[in-house]
C-alpha cells in the first residue's frame, strides 16, 4: 500500500501546531497586558526628592493646579518646573539633605529626572483636560493623593477599568468645582446626580466605549 503522507509532510503539521500554540499564548499575553493591573500598584515609587502630596496637600491644602498648571487646558497635567518648589523652599527646609538634589537642581539648571506613576502605554490616549471639564475627579483615577506620604498608583488604569468608567460615568461626575477636591461626598441621591450631570455635561455614553476614543 503507497504511502499517502510523506515524513517530512509529518514535520510541518507539528511545526504548524506549534506556531499555531505560539501565537495563541501571544494573543493571550498581549491580552493581559492591556487588561491586567500593573505590578507596581500600591507600592510607593522611589523619586530623586521625596515629595510628600499628604505634607502639600493634606496639612498645607496646595491645591492640584498650582504644581500640575497644565491639567485644565492639556491633555498631560505636567509637572511643575524647580522654580515653583523653591518658591517657597528657597526659604524653607533648604539646607535638609533630602532637598539638596532639588537645589542643586536649581543652582545647576539641571532638570530633576521624576519617575513617572501614572504611566499609561504609548498605543493609550488620555486627555486630562476632558475629564476634568466632564467632572471627573482627580481622586477617580489617582486616588485619596492628600493621604499618600510617597506617591503611589492606586488604580489600575487597566483597559477593564477605564471601560467600566466609560460605560457607566454617571457613577464618578461631580460638580466642577468640586473637582479638585479629596474629600467631597454628593449629598442625597449620588445616582440621580450622576445622572443629571451626566446630561448637565452632554456626555455621550454610546460613544466613550468606542475603540477611536483611547487609541488613535
Amino acid at each position: 500500500m503507497s504511502q499517502i503522507f510523506s515524513r517530512r509532510s509529518g514535520t510541518w503539521v507539528k511545526l504548524t501546531l506549534l506556531g499555531a500554540l505560539g501565537f495563541g499564548a501571544g494573543l493571550v499575553a498581549i491580552g493581559r497586558l492591556l487588561t491586567d493591573e500593573p505590578h507596581d500598584q500600591d507600592e510607593a515609587v522611589e523619586q530623586p526628592v521625596p515629595f510628600s502630596h499628604k505634607h502639600h496637600v493634606g496639612d498645607i491644602g496646595l491645591d492640584c493646579r498650582y504644581c500640575h498648571s497644565g491639567v485644565e487646558t492639556r491633555a498631560v497635567a505636567e509637572l511643575p518646573p524647580v522654580s515653583t518648589c523653591m518658591t517657597c523652599h528657597s526659604q524653607l527646609f533648604t539646607d535638609q539633605a533630602m532637598f539638596a538634589p532639588l537645589v542643586r537642581s536649581w543652582q545647576t539648571g539641571t532638570a530633576l529626572h521624576w519617575q513617572r506613576v501614572h504611566a499609561l502605554p504609548q498605543f493609550v490616549y488620555f486627555d486630562h483636560s476632558i475629564h476634568i471639564a466632564k467632572g471627573v475627579g482627580c481622586v477617580t483615577c489617582h486616588g485619596r493623593m492628600d493621604q499618600m506620604p510617597l506617591t503611589y498608583r492606586k488604580a489600575s488604569l487597566s483597559m477593564a477599568w477605564c471601560l467600566d468608567c466609560h460605560r457607566s460615568p454617571e457613577k464618578n461626575l461631580r460638580p466642577r468645582d468640586q473637582v479638585y477636591s479629596m474629600t467631597w461626598k454628593p449629598e442625597g441621591d449620588d445616582d440621580a446626580l450622576g445622572h443629571e450631570l451626566l446630561i448637565q455635561y452632554g456626555i455621550d455614553k454610546r460613544r466613550l466605549s468606542d475603540c477611536s476614543v483611547c487609541h488613535r
